[in-house]
């Protein structure tokens, strides 16, 4: 019987199983990893676990949109006031932004395209992957979960969906800047006056700039758990497929289809 072990000589993987998470390579539609990164700058790179990229540029959409009041011109042109969207924008910032905006979209769809074609040569060269990974601080195993559940859990609060299948960094990452928003959107405290019915006292408290970030987060939040819930899935069939073939599958044992072997 062939020995099952997960010796290091492949030249490309498809999969690491760590602590922090398990990070894999997939087939992807960089048009719809671009179209994150137009959504928020950083985004289009998390999707593809490229986190040291993905929390710079989200940290720099943060800083410089409220320095040069994007969201603010933009509540101001959904409200038809163009001339006090141009009042507000800071062109000082403004000018920062457009570049590196610019170049989170590129950047992500440039990786999307690469990462596709090396997903085709891990294909073929097949190589076996780590299954199971345990540490002084935490343990991490391949396993079947569910899609809704991800969902669900990110419908709540985002983040929450990322911890579920164990995608430590993007959860922190997450979470930490969903506190911030929900704390200077004032969003909580302003659900609470629309229960209470005071509708006005609820617009009033709300701050736009901080409000308009949450779509995108929730958006990538649900999105993200939800793609990454079901490839995982996928990633956990095939190894399982590939332990019991290698370990209790005879080599010459075939499949008889009608009156054919295969």
């Amino acid at each position: 019987m062939e020995n099952y072990s997960n010796n290091n000589t492949a030249r490309r993987y498809k999969a690491h199983v760590s602590i922090l998470g398990t990070t894999q390579i997939h087939l992807r539609n960089p048009y719809i990893i671009a179209w994150w990164s137009v959504s928020f700058p950083g985004f289009g790179h998390l999707l593809l676990s490229k986190y040291i990229r993905g929390f710079l540029l989200f940290a720099w959409e943060v800083v410089i949109n409220l320095k040069a009041h994007v969201n603010l011109a933009m509540i101001y042109s959904f409200q038809g006031n163009i001339p006090m969207a141009k009042e507000v924008l800071d062109t000082r910032w403004l000018l920062i932004y457009i570049p590196v905006y610019i170049f989170a979209i590129w950047d992500s769809y440039r990786t999307t395209v690469d990462l596709n074609n090396v997903y085709i040569l891990t294909e073929r060269e097949d190589h076996e992957i780590n299954s199971f990974s345990i540490g002084a601080l935490e343990i991490n195993y391949l396993d079947k979960r569910s899609p809704i559940q991800a969902v669900l859990w990110s419908l709540f609060m985002p983040g929450l969906g990322q911890l579920y299948i164990h995608r430590i960094v993007a959860a922190f990452m997450i979470i930490i800047w969903s506190v911030v928003f929900f704390y200077y959107s004032h969003m909580l405290e302003g659900i609470s006056w629309i229960f209470l019915g005071e509708i006005e006292r609820a617009t009033n408290v709300l701050k736009p700039e901080w409000l308009l970030m949450f779509p995108s987060v929730y958006g990538f939040a649900i999105f993200d758990a939800y793609t990454n819930t079901v490839e995982n899935n996928k990633l956990y069939e095939k190894e399982q497929r590939r332990f019991l073939k290698n370990q209790y599958q005879v080599k010459t044992f075939r499949i008889l289809k009608g009156k054919k072997i295969v």
